[in-house]
């Protein structure tokens, strides 16, 4: 968890709305009686001995309907004057043995300027190093036992201990030194004769400080009394002047009454219905980083149940809103409730003010991407090409271009359709499946990723996922992401299906898609979460767009990730890092949580103003299935509830307040000039925009520019170049890198030397299949670039060329380098080309097998092995010598688990495994 701070934290409509205003900067400061939410940082460690990991949550739902915002760090570095003077008092759950004389500066004058400061259990033995701190605290803890111990109450009078009940739990049983008698007690540890001071509050100059030595584990953090203390310690910790502007902003409570709800958690007492917020009541309830804020854009009536959106050429954003799902499943075609809507925004004060009807009489569509001048909407069991010819924003042409998605449960079909660099249209799939002929291809697949051609006549399936499927993004070099239910929010698209599937008898053993989750936690703040599965951690993933544009501080840059879990009413932080050829995810929290239990975030993405713009489906019920027990399920597979909502939505930007303003722009696709200045936007969004309609318009006017562009060898502050890989996808979607221009290919074949490694993947990646391509390839030695990604490319490409013994030798060659066989992806595809190019491959084997290293010997074995009859019977005994084990292993119905915790068997021994599974998840 580096570099970031971390928040603890139906009819269906297509609604465009425009962003064209002018978002200025905003860095003004808070006046001192502006109502406001408390900004409390919250410092842990890296460690699972004192889980500040685990508790600063639960602190954060303690508090947060009072007004308090926790942001989550474990950086020691995040003491210094700059950042702390954002926060208005800093808790300290951690073991750090010392500090630094620079962060100890920043913290002295942090507290003694008349900030709060908020010293839990542990760290009263932080910083042994500073008498400051020791002194700043009112002691230093020295030894303990165990037990369970009451809290004794000495000071009932003082505002810290209303209504705090004499709680008692079992805890570590602190006792202090280096007391400072310049301090209030407010409870003891009373052991026999001895009295030992628990909790108590000090002043150190103008601030204010609070320590209390309970909080060695859950025993304590679950405690409501611990709890209901440490809440009102730091409320007091943050003094007078803040607590009155948190008065000030009125923080809705929120009306709670009985209702028919599922409780899947079995929660004792049972949870209860939360009436709706207003916008403004429940924008009260949401958190974002300290330096940004939350802005609505739309709201209803004019904008309902938001399920989906993207922006057109003119910087509007088209929303797909649902009253029809999830159960008003419909036969006949045309009457849908569902549409899409234009939302503007014509008089530039950041909200839409003009709607348009674009088209009507939908049903459950469930995403939408531009194209050839119209939109796409996946409405399965069709993708449906919609267009506007006479320019009145409503729609006059309506066809079918692919059909056979299915439509047996509305939440598993597809979504997040997207315009990928390769030109063509990508997106995701739940388990309800694809069965259908495209290009006069039968074709059938599960849940997964996918894409095919702007004009549905090909469509390629590209890997399996392991749950049902509603996220996929791109980062700016080109890296696929997707997100899923149930416990996999983030994980990497390594090769396309077509190189790891069986091909001639040849079994690859892994899949196209890895899991990369770092962390199972959702980190949210209210305590009623209504989960079905996976509690606690992500059950219902959508979307995994990163930030691809520069209007957020650089820690953003192309490598932070938005994932939204409606459950959980958050946009969570995974921070994406590269690990050779594929990457790892690492927790950075949220980037928006909220309190309120209708919020439901589905889309977080970057807008034309660089912006992270939300798509909030507000509604209370966001559960699909499985049915709860006393419910039935409608049409849609999902459980029928009254209380779902039919006329609630909220569209929400996520603003920095220091970043740069936002002039609008509108894009045509017959202006060249605006385009390639497009093309050089410092946010993807335009970038790909312009990409797009540039090679929908083949102007190849634009190619001069490009070739430019791909020759300047610019790079950004992170080193990307991502206008050299846009222009090099627009010549590839021109068609003319095919030597006919000697130009373009010398841009193309010179880009294989660019600094930035995605500019050299693309350019791979852009050239023809022709030997002359592999040549230029094979002399430019990116099969040994420096960067992974790149020489999967490579591979890949000899992967994709006809069966040729050279290729075979290469590719043996390739395997013996280190680098390429510790590699996950690089391994994996060389292995799928050794299989392409078997009979050079092992040729070269034959000739080399002496200096074979241990990824070739893998590789030969599966060419050797695989196909081998296997004449073991299932009642023999194995290698071992032992008999084979029967299990029989069942699903328990509507829980998500089985009926056994432990399977024991012998080592070597083989087992057969008998799995009934009576649950249709």
């Amino acid at each position: 968890m580096k570099s970031i701070n971390r928040l603890i934290s139906g009819v269906i409509l297509i609604v465009v709305c425009s962003c064209s205003s002018k978002i200025h900067k905003s860095t003004a400061q808070i006046s001192d009686a502006a109502p406001r939410r408390a900004e409390v940082l919250f410092l842990g460690h890296a460690s699972k001995h004192h889980d500040s990991y685990k508790y600063a949550p639960m602190l954060a739902s303690a508090v947060f309907k009072s007004g308090i915002n926790i942001t989550y760090t474990d950086e020691l570095t995040d003491l210094n004057t700059e950042n702390l003077a954002k926060y208005d008092a800093l808790v300290i759950y951690a073991n750090y043995d010392t500090i630094g004389k620079a962060e100890e500066s920043a913290l002295r004058a942090f507290v003694e300027g008349g900030k709060g400061l908020v010293p839990l259990h542990c760290a009263s033995f932080c910083f042994r190093n500073s008498n400051w701190y020791v002194q700043a605290v009112g002691g230093q803890f020295k030894t303990h036992t165990t037990g369970r111990f009451p809290a004794v109450i000495v000071n009932s009078k003082h505002p810290v201990m209303k209504d705090v009940p004499a709680f008692e739990t079992w805890d570590e049983t602190y006792v202090h030194d280096k007391i400072n008698p310049d301090k209030t007690v407010l409870t003891e540890r009373v052991d026999g004769d001895h009295h030992e001071p628990y909790t108590w509050v000090r002043k150190q100059g103008m601030g204010r400080v609070f320590y209390t030595a309970y909080g060695h584990n859950d025993s304590t953090w679950t405690n409501k009394g611990f709890l209901t203390l440490v809440k009102n310690g730091l409320l007091w910790a943050l003094g007078d002047k803040v607590n009155k502007q948190v008065n000030a902003l009125q923080v809705p409570q929120g009306t709670y009454t009985a209702a028919d709800i599922p409780n899947y958690e079995k929660r004792d007492p049972a949870p209860k219905f939360q009436a709706p917020f207003s916008p403004a009541e429940s924008q009260k309830l949401v958190q974002v980083p300290v330096d940004f804020k939350v802005e609505l854009f739309a709201a209803e009536p004019d904008v309902i149940n938001p399920i989906a959106m993207a922006w057109d050429e003119k910087g509007r954003l088209w929303v797909i809103e649902t009253i029809d799902y999830p159960n008003e499943v419909r036969t006949d075609n045309g009457t849908g409730q569902d549409r899409i809507k234009i939302c503007e925004d014509t008089d530039g004060d950041g909200k839409a003010d003009k709607f348009t009807i674009f088209a009507d009489k939908l049903n459950i569509p469930t995403s939408i991407v531009f194209a050839n001048g119209g939109i796409i909407v996946a409405q399965a069991p069709n993708f449906i090409f919609l267009k506007d010819t006479d320019g009145d924003d409503k729609a006059d042409v309506r066809e079918n271009i692919i059909t056979g998605w299915g439509k047996s449960d509305t939440h598993a079909g597809p979504s997040n359709l997207k315009y990928g660099f390769d030109n063509k249209i990508w997106g995701v799939l739940g388990y309800s499946g694809f069965d259908g002929a495209v290009g006069g291809k039968q074709m059938k697949f599960g849940q997964g990723v996918y894409n095919f051609t702007p004009d549905g006549k090909q469509l390629e399936f590209l890997g399996r996922t392991s749950n049902n499927t509603w996220g996929l993004g791109f980062s700016e070099e080109n890296d696929v992401f997707i997100s899923t239910a149930n416990n996999t929010h983030s994980a990497f698209l390594g090769l396309p299906a077509r190189y790891v599937s069986e091909d001639a008898g040849q079994k690859r053993d892994f899949q196209s898609v890895k899991k990369l989750d770092g962390h199972y936690d959702m980190h949210v703040v209210f305590p009623n979460l209504r989960q079905v599965d996976v509690f606690g951690g992500f059950t219902a993933a959508a979307g995994h767009n990163l930030y691809t544009a520069r209007n957020y501080p650089k820690n953003y840059w192309n490598r932070i990730a938005f994932v939204c879990e409606p459950t959980g009413r958050v946009v969570h932080q995974a921070i994406l890092k590269q690990n050779g050829a594929g990457f790892t995810e690492t927790d950075g929290w949220n980037l928006m949580a909220s309190a309120d239990e209708w919020v439901g975030p589905v889309q977080a993405e970057v807008g034309p103003d660089g912006a992270v713009w939300v798509a909030d489906w507000y509604d209370f019920i966001i559960q699909h299935n499985p049915t709860p027990r006393g419910f039935e399920n409608g049409k849609g597979n999902a459980y029928i509830n009254p209380l779902r909502d039919h006329d609630k939505g909220r569209i929400y930007r996520i603003v920095y307040k220091n970043g740069k303003s936002y002039t609008p722009i509108k894009l045509s696709k017959d202006d060249i000039p605006g385009l390639i200045a497009a093309l050089e936007s410092d946010n993807m969004f335009w970038r790909m925009t312009a990409q797009q309609l540039l090679v929908e318009g083949k102007n190849t006017a634009a190619i001069p520019a490009l070739i430019n562009i791909i020759n300047s060898k610019k790079q950004d502050n992170v080193g990307l170049s991502g206008t050299a890989v846009h222009a090099l996808w627009v010549l590839k979607g021109f068609g003319v890198i095919d030597g006919s221009n000697p130009q373009v290919m010398q841009a193309v074949v010179g880009a294989l030397q660019h600094p930035a490694a995605a500019v050299r993947k693309a350019a791979v990646q852009v050239l023809p299949l022709s030997n002359a391509a592999l040549k230029e390839i094979i002399k430019a030695n990116v099969l040994n670039d420096t960067d992974a990604r790149v020489r999967v490319a490579a591979v890949l490409v000899l992967a994709d060329h006809a069966p040729d013994n050279n290729i075979g030798t290469v590719i043996y060659d390739a395997a013996n380098n280190e680098s390429n066989s510790k590699d996950e992806w690089v391994s994996k595809a060389l292995q799928a080309a050794a299989i392409k190019h078997k009979a050079g491959y092992l040729a070269a084997y034959a000739k080399k097998s002496t200096q074979a290293g241990t990824l070739n010997k893998s590789i030969y074995d599966v060419l050797e092995q695989t196909g081998k009859a296997n004449t073991g019977s299932t009642t023999e005994k194995s290698k071992s010598g032992l008999p084979p084990v029967t299990i029989n292993l069942k699903v328990v119905e509507h829980v998500m688990q089985f009926d056994k915790k432990l399977l024991t068997v012998k080592a070597g021994q083989k087992v057969i495994l008998n799995f009934e599974n009576p649950d249709f998840m």
